[in-house]
């Protein structure tokens, strides 16, 4: 019998447990809490000062100490913000139980987990969201509404970018069985999904990719994880992507993070500004000319989260629009094994089944 508080289409203010509440999670709550659509009912994390902190924003919740712990309780959601090797694992119990989930991205380190959370929540019939927050940003919405009205014309090309000069201060990320790739599968998969996200996901026909570690090319995926990548995907219709990301950079500031399109009749420019890893601006771009989108400002960390908050208090069911995520997934896929082709010494382009201990 599923311990879901309540098998109805509709709730109200159901009843959300967060795994993992470090910074995103923390953030990710708030927005929910925020947005009034759930009540915080429970919490867990391996760190206690993370579920103390937590615990602020949320007194009534209950205090946790492992996963099982939290699984056992009566939830209609729960959102996972762990490493990266347990989300499908972590995803997959909580669907079994008839909890809908909210993950954090990625939802599985290869097309195949993702694949396994999605059946998961078909069976389950429940709803399915991970933070792809990007999406979230005005300046992204601007952009994707004026691409899909035509306003630049067929998109024949489109840059993606992002640099993070300082890299991820947790050891897990580092940690190939954890984090299940480096800054290709932490930053790139964002980008990625903002340019199959705009053009209604045209099929990746064709991908051409290089990895690199610490300067030099990345010849054993089992022991390390990239810090640059570089790759090109040429998409259903012609659309040809470039997409660089990285790690600890010599970048000049803090962040590049961009993501431009270009069509037969004008362009489209989404960039952060000033080397923020938060302030975004959008651009329509004609010939030497520009008209603002948008400017900073605009509070998008935690819209996904609330969006999905709120759906899951009009309806708890299952939502097909999550199966668009392993188009993602396969793309980082075959970025990781176009990388193994151009470098044939590379060692085992798998990934350990269970993450270790």
């Amino acid at each position: 019998m599923s311990k879901a508080a309540s098998l109805a289409s509709v709730l109200t203010r159901p009843r959300v447990g967060f795994l993992g509440v470090g910074w995103i999670g923390r953030h990710r709550m708030e927005a929910m809490l925020r947005a009034g659509s759930i009540e915080a009912a429970a919490i867990a994390d391996a760190l206690p000062v993370n579920a103390e902190e937590a615990g602020l924003l949320a007194p009534q919740a209950l205090q946790l100490e492992t996963p099982d712990a939290l699984f056992d309780q009566v939830l209609d959601g729960l959102v996972i913000a762990t490493p990266s090797a347990l989300h499908a694992a972590q995803s997959i119990a909580a669907l079994e139980r008839g909890v809908a989930v909210f993950c954090q991205k990625p939802l599985g380190r290869t097309a195949a987990e993702v694949r396994g959370v999605i059946e998961a929540a078909q069976r389950a019939d429940r709803l399915l969201g991970v933070d792809l927050s990007y999406r979230g940003t005005a300046g992204m919405r601007a952009i994707r509404e004026r691409v899909r009205g035509g306003e630049i014309g067929p998109v024949h090309a489109i840059d993606l970018t992002f640099h993070n000069a300082y890299g991820p201060d947790k050891p897990w990320f580092y940690d190939p069985a954890l984090s299940g790739g480096g800054c290709m599968m932490d930053l790139a998969v964002h980008l990625i999904d903002l340019a199959l996200w705009t053009l209604d996901f045209p099929a990746v026909e064709r991908i051409d990719a290089d990895l690199y570690a610490k300067g030099k090319r990345l010849t054993d995926r089992t022991s390390e994880v990239e810090d640059y990548g570089v790759a090109t995907l040429r998409l259903e219709g012609g659309t040809v992507v470039r997409v660089a990301a990285s790690w600890h950079l010599h970048a000049g500031q803090d962040a590049v993070i961009a993501a431009d399109f270009y069509g037969a009749s004008g362009g489209a420019s989404f960039r952060n500004v000033g080397g923020s890893f938060y302030d975004f601006r959008a651009d329509m771009l004609r010939g030497t000319t520009r008209e603002t989108l948008s400017e900073p400002g605009d509070a998008w960390g935690g819209v996904m989260a609330a969006e999905w908050a709120a759906q899951l208090a009009r309806d708890s069911r299952y939502d097909p629009v999550c199966e668009r995520l392993v188009d993602v997934a396969q793309a980082l896929d075959g970025i990781y094994a176009a990388a193994l082709e151009n470098q044939p010494s590379i060692r085992s382009n798998a990934l350990p089944s269970q993450p270790r201990e």
